[in-house]
């Protein structure tokens, strides 16, 4: 195979490790935020522990109704 086809061939594969990553780092970014929210909510609970789940549920809601709007 010729340079120029095996260059050809590189490209696609390029791309697609840079969309990936792309993507990763958005859905760490929207993790962290989420974290942060659910960790506020704690907090104005009162700190008190059994309620991770619900904390971590309302804060995706909350976040997502803030991007809707």
């Amino acid at each position: 195979m010729s340079k120029a086809r095996e260059k050809k061939a590189e490209q696609p594969v390029v791309r697609h490790l840079f969309s990936r990553t792309a993507a990763s780092t958005a859905n760490e970014s929207a993790r962290d935020e989420i974290e942060r929210r659910a960790y506020q909510i704690y907090l104005a609970r009162g700190a008190t522990d059994g309620h991770a789940l619900e904390d971590w549920v309302q804060a995706e809601r909350e976040l997502r109704e803030n991007a809707v709007h």
